[in-house]
């Protein structure tokens, strides 16, 4: 069957959002997309700014399903589908806001401009040197090649399943970790445990529970970077070494894997330390108190404070006893350029240690949910590499539909 390739001005309508300007934006405060929500083909929600829109800028500037966001700097060439019921979402100048014609399935052509960007396809119309921006006049000349409307749509069903799952799975997780944090709060803010209306408080405490420092119950580690001029210090290496990024664009506290690796000789040669799995990675630099649990043995980069409780059954309780206290924590950064948490500061930080019997009963709890998460988390990654490997086949007619 023969594809027609046409360029994207002809094709679909485009522009680029407001741009950000407190000093000078009327109207009513809502909430904007910009280019760090935007990811490979999803969106971040969790961390949404505002920015005042006026009256006559609404249908301008306004997302309806089946708009494509398609980040214009920093990483240019990102783009996620808009799909979500939030009425009065905008988006930012850094943002290229793409609506197909009818000859296109807005799917289809999502999918096109994904594949395109992973393979590096707009790279050669980046202009910058330093931050690199996707201009408008390059991006109306990107060229896409398409079939019938009814083939689109069979190819973009195909694909979608896939999303659909990846995203069925994602809110499974979302109500799990929320499911397990819930118990926390009921048990150990609001006290209402097992037994509370018999036990004795006793200086604001149930009797049985003690406050101490995290550096009397964990060990607190920190982290390095081998030097990144040595090769023999990464390459083909094996050894899971996480960064700040990592943890802050991974949206449940269980973290699978991290992006780089390095070799034996890095770690022996640098300040990073491995610990265990299941310990409690919080970052302690410029983003302070993202919080992650090692699935697997790791190493972190110096941005981290590692919590390595004494009791692994701690881990749970922890976890989110910490990060409801974060801005407790974010509290205790210094720093001229940006705020850091010490882990001598940290060590010294007090901390509520319930009776064992109930954090082991929540930690036997919590324990089941942060393991379905780590299996949908996986099952997800097989669904993601299926996908990938569908997508570049079905986008060039190779596979018939």
């Amino acid at each position: 069957m023969k594809w027609m390739t046409k360029p994207l001005a002809e094709i679909a309508d485009f522009s680029l959002g407001k741009m950000l300007d407190e000093r000078k934006n009327r109207g009513e405060a809502l909430p904007y997309l910009a280019n760090i929500n935007v990811r490979w083909g999803e969106f971040d929600l969790e961390n949404l700014r505002e920015m005042r829109f006026e009256q006559d800028e609404m249908e301008r500037y306004g997302l309806k399903c089946g708009d494509i966001l398609l980040c214009e700097g920093g990483e240019p060439g990102r783009c996620a589908v808009w799909k979500e019921p939030m009425p009065g979402v905008m988006y930012q100048k850094a943002l290229h806001r793409i609506r197909p014609h009818d000859c296109l399935d807005y799917r289809f052509l999502f999918y096109s401009l994904l594949h395109k960007g992973r393979l590096g396809g707009f790279t050669p119309l980046l202009t910058g040197a330093t931050i690199k921006h996707l201009p408008r006049e390059k991006l109306a000349g990107v060229e896409i090649s398409f079939p019938s409307l009814e083939v689109q749509q069979r190819i973009a069903d195909i694909l979608s399943a896939y999303d659909d799952l990846i995203e069925n799975n994602r809110r499974r997780m979302a109500l799990l970790e929320e499911s397990a944090r819930q118990l926390y709060r009921e048990w150990f803010v609001r006290l209402r445990f097992p037994g509370h209306e018999h036990t004795p408080i006793t200086n604001g405490l149930p009797q049985g529970w003690e406050r101490k420092r995290i550096g009397d119950v964990a060990d607190c580690v920190g982290g390095g970077t081998p030097s990144t001029a040595n090769a023999a210090y990464w390459d083909d290496g094996e050894i899971t070494w996480v960064t700040p990024t990592d943890v802050t664009r991974n949206k449940h506290f269980v973290l699978l894997d991290a992006e780089k690796k390095i070799t034996e000789a890095g770690l022996q040669n640098s300040s990073a330390k491995l610990v265990k799995p299941h310990a409690i990675l919080m970052t302690s630099r410029a983003s302070v108190g993202f919080f992650g649990i090692a699935g697997r043995e790791v190493c972190t980069n110096q941005g981290f404070i590692s919590v390595v409780p004494h009791e692994p059954v701690l881990t749970p309780y922890l976890v989110f006893h910490l990060s409801d206290r974060v801005e407790e924590i974010r509290s205790m950064g210094s720093g001229s350029t940006y705020p850091e948490v010490s882990r001598g500061k940290f060590r010294e930080f007090e901390v509520v240690i319930p009776a064992h019997s109930f954090t082991l009963e929540f930690s036997e709890q919590a324990s089941l949910h942060f393991a379905q998460i780590r299996v949908l988390k996986q099952h997800n990654e097989r669904l993601r590499a299926a996908r990938d490997l569908l997508l570049p086949r079905l986008m060039n007619g190779e596979i018939a539909v």
